[in-house]
């Protein structure tokens, strides 16, 4: 086993980690507590190539591995989770999914302005009555021959007012079930596609969470993906993926938290000495970064399959479970380092605290993670 970065994957995450310091890192208290979506941040990464970085160069994208999309992942992570996920949602879900199964039209209409951040793209499959459930669709898109009539609510949307590209699931034939959902391709200022109001959240506050509504939007057929019924499979295809995408995100909150705690033990004293050196402390930081470097072993090596075009189903899912629980834990353990000063946000490990808990819960919560796992094992 080499566990060695290459020269290339190291100057992204060197490239990444300056950029989320001297970039994001400015301003990302007063952006969580605003919830203000960071536009100019975003357009940055996009003109640095972290919108697209898996997408085939000649579709503008960065050609790069999806090692080297954890790595950036994990620094931006660290500092502002709202602008990871805007990232991670327009490359794991949004650009992946275009470039695999997307018709050659597509790619050029849509994934070469995705590839650079010149739009960004959303994926809309949650509802109000189904969440993780994917079968569940209740949004439906009619058949009228040349074109799809869309009606329905999605729900919990990241990038839902940012985005101008939409990829929404909905059902064409009911008696199929599952095989009668269908992925469309949805644009911003569509007749009868409206934005709800933004979501008040707890974490991750700069990204933008909407619902959406459609009511009777016709969406030519050619902005379909896939066959006839591809739907379900391409939702299940593209979560694959995501899945490492927020196992990344979570790996990096849980990584962020940890340098602040470790920095701030050396810095705080106790009874004559820094309360790093008091063994209670101590054993703290070293469970902490056991748990770190586990999480990115998990996330390395979902990447690394993925990459050598191998199964990564349950590794994705092993990585996403265990770098969001982890998560939880460390930025927890890293407000109770910091003692009164962890529970204000000048010290910034209470909004990761806030930030880890939405990484248990999207993209499948912890639960169906276990499913997948689960289900991978008994094959």
């Amino acid at each position: 086993m080499v566990f060695e970065l290459t020269e290339e994957q190291k100057a992204v995450r060197d490239a990444a980690r300056d950029f989320a310091q001297t970039e994001l890192l400015p301003g990302v208290i007063e952006r969580d507590e605003e919830q203000r979506f960071p536009a100019e941040q975003v357009k940055k990464m996009g003109e640095l190539g972290f919108l697209g970085m898996m997408v085939d160069p000649k579709y503008n994208g960065g050609g790069m591995d999806t090692v080297s999309y954890v790595l950036a992942m994990e620094e931006i992570s660290k500092v502002d989770a709202s602008a990871s996920v805007v990232m991670s949602v327009n490359n794991s879900l949004v650009c992946w999914g275009l470039e695999k199964f997307g018709t050659e039209e597509q790619k050029q209409k849509y994934l070469t302005r995705l590839a650079t951040g010149e739009v960004i793209g959303a994926f809309c499959l949650s509802e109000p009555e189904a969440g993780s459930d994917a079968t569940s669709q209740r949004t439906t898109a009619e058949d009228k021959g040349d074109y799809y009539l869309l009606n329905g609510t999605k729900n919990w949307i990241t990038n839902g007012s940012s985005a101008s590209v939409y990829l929404v699931m909905a059902q064409t034939d009911p008696e199929k079930g599952h095989k009668g959902i269908n992925c469309l391709i949805v644009e911003k200022g569509m007749e009868g596609f409206t934005i709800g109001n933004k979501e008040n959240k707890m974490g991750i506050r700069g990204s933008d969470t909407h619902s959406l509504m459609f009511s009777d939007v016709k969406v030519p057929k050619e902005n379909r993906i896939g066959e006839n019924g591809f739907g379900f499979k391409f939702a299940m295809a593209t979560l694959n993926g995501g899945r490492i995408g927020i196992a990344s995100q979570a790996l990096g909150i849980a990584s962020g938290a940890l340098e602040l705690a470790v920095n701030y033990s050396k810095e705080r004293k106790a009874f004559g000495k820094p309360i790093a050196e008091h063994q209670g402390v101590s054993f703290k930081l070293a469970d902490m970064a056991t748990k770190v470097e586990a999480a990115r072993m998990l996330c390395l090596k979902a990447a690394w399959l993925k990459d050598q075009g191998r199964d990564f189903s349950k590794a994705s899912a092993m990585a996403k479970l265990y770098a969001a629980e982890s998560a939880m834990e460390i930025a927890t353990e890293a407000v109770q380092i910091h003692g009164g000063y962890g529970y204000v946000k000048e010290y910034h490990v209470e909004r990761l605290m806030r930030d880890a808990k939405i990484t248990q819960i999207y993209e499948g919560t912890s639960e169906i993670q276990k499913i997948v796992i689960s289900r991978e094992l008994l094959k």
